[in-house]
């Protein structure tokens, strides 16, 4: 099985820029709190990247 990582919706999407919120919805992180296991690929990290300060990233087991 391939590694995966679990990133967790820390902070909202609101009265942000639209292009924050379309990154989330890609990673699909739609409510707060909510988490998402995902593969650990350079896209995934470069979506992580952009989104950081308003998520928690974590292994995925």
């Amino acid at each position: 099985m391939a590694d995966q990582i679990k990133v967790t919706l820390k902070k909202s999407g609101i009265a942000r820029d639209e292009y924050f919120t379309r990154v989330l919805k890609g990673l699909g992180l739609t409510k707060l709190h909510k988490t998402v296991c995902l593969k650990d690929t350079p896209e995934i990290r470069g979506m992580i990247r952009k989104v950081s300060h308003m998520v928690e990233v974590e292994d995925c087991r």
